[in-house]
């Protein structure tokens, strides 16, 4: 099978990384992601996962991947995919309003996340561990996209936002 890739943008910032999918390890999570590219939204920086950006978008595959190649210990360069329901994460501690159903106007959302740093662990306070599906790997580019992330962290993310796009 012929190697796929992605190109990861915080696109205000101007920076991109590339990474690899793991489609022998994830192969209906990066099915329905390659299938769904280009896709993007804006860009929230994690409070409790630590070194971790998404986006979260309205789902696009025409059935949820089941949990494949999971961790609740992403490294740098893991790729994650989520779906969380609005009462998942509808409590004010996440910051997206009275329901996460506001966000995008439904009950079922995707994260698509990218962990920049070490040191992460997935936990929720409310539900305990919250494995995510690593589907890609950043092969080039980490380094700068880390430094727009910490940026994004001290100066805000309002006005940004996060892009996959074939590469």
């Amino acid at each position: 099978m012929t190697s796929r890739f992605v190109r990861v943008s915080l696109d205000k910032r101007g920076v991109s990384c590339t990474a690899r999918l793991l489609a022998d390890r994830a192969p209906a999570t990066c099915e329905a992601v390659w299938s769904a590219l280009p896709l993007g939204g804006a860009v929230y920086h994690a409070k409790y996962a630590r070194n971790e950006i998404y986006a979260l978008m309205s789902p696009f595959a025409p059935r949820e991947p089941a949990l494949e190649n999971p961790t609740i210990t992403p490294i740098p360069g893991d790729l994650c995919y989520f779906t969380f329901t609005d009462t998942t994460l509808n409590t004010a501690a996440y910051g997206y309003g009275p329901q996460a159903s506001d966000v995008l106007g439904q009950r079922t959302v995707v994260d698509l996340a990218l962990f920049y740093e070490r040191n992460n662990l997935l936990v929720n306070g409310d539900t305990g561990f919250v494995p995510g599906i690593v589907w890609g790997s950043v092969i080039d580019g980490l380094e700068r996209m880390a430094d727009a992330c910490h940026d994004l962290w001290r100066a805000g993310a309002l006005g940004e936002t996060l892009s996959f796009h074939r590469a």
